[in-house]
């Protein structure tokens, strides 16, 4: 059910998984643990199946706490869980309750799981280039250290998403992310022609995290779009025409 573990070591004091979108009770194109609640799945099926992961990692299913995910830059403090579904809107969570589960959905955006062992801290980020661009790993870090984190101590984690050969995009994208910096044409390869390019997500994502100043930065290098196996896939989804799709699930938990 889960990827390899990068953020579960011991020593790092924080238990977490990646999840694929095997495992489940759903069927269809949900199929089988599709984690959102805002989709058209059922939502006892949903709910399940997020009681499924938070127990595969011995939390609580009633800790799991999730976001309305608007590709924003907001980070929420969380204090104590929420009903599914009440999350607010915001992109983002930390939180030094032990005992506490943040979940981050995604279907190609990069999910960023956050750990400070030494302070007893943890966060979660969603981040499509959208986020990533306006700062939302950076907020993230930010909102960590208000709890006592410290970014020269913090481990991060990027799980499965959208891999540069499957993320082609447009002038507007390419613009925007140079607009920050024209240093970031590295993370650009040339597209099918002259106004489209190949965009390195993960890679961005990781290159922010460490001017940021974190400790380290570990990749996980899945390609969410051509894994269909194992991934849901929003970009694999808009290829094939469209409808319904489901979304893996990231989880941390002190």
């Amino acid at each position: 059910m889960t990827l390899p573990p990068f953020l579960s070591a011991p020593e790092l004091g924080a238990r977490h998984g990646f999840f694929t979108r095997e495992g489940g009770v759903s069927s269809g194109p949900f199929a089988s643990l599709n984690a959102s609640l805002s989709s058209q799945d059922a939502p006892e099926n949903v709910l399940e199946n997020r009681a499924r992961a938070a127990r595969a990692l011995a939390a609580d299913p009633a800790s799991l706490v999730g976001l309305t995910q608007v590709h924003g830059n907001k980070v929420v403090c969380v204090a104590a869980p929420w009903a599914p579904g009440a999350g607010e809107k915001a992109d983002a969570m930390v939180t030094a309750r032990p005992g506490l589960t943040l979940g981050i959905i995604t279907a190609d955006c990069a999910p960023v799981l956050f750990a400070d062992a030494a302070a007893g801290v943890i966060g979660a980020a969603h981040a499509g280039w959208r986020g990533a661009l306006g700062g939302v790993l950076e907020a993230t870090l930010a909102a960590m250290a208000a709890l006592g984190a410290r970014p020269g101590q913090v481990v991060a984690a990027i799980g499965p998403s959208i891999a540069q050969k499957s993320y082609e995009v447009g002038a507007d994208l390419h613009a925007a992310v140079l607009g920050r910096d024209a240093g970031d044409g590295r993370f650009f390869a040339p597209g099918r022609d002259a106004q489209h390019w190949l965009f390195d997500l993960p890679g961005y994502c990781a290159a922010r995290l460490q001017a940021a100043g974190v400790a380290e930065v570990r990749l996980l290098a899945s390609d969410t779009v051509t894994d269909a196996a194992r991934f849901f896939s929003h970009r694999r989804r808009t290829l094939a025409g469209g409808g319904p799709i489901g979304h893996q699930l990231s989880l941390i938990v002190l």
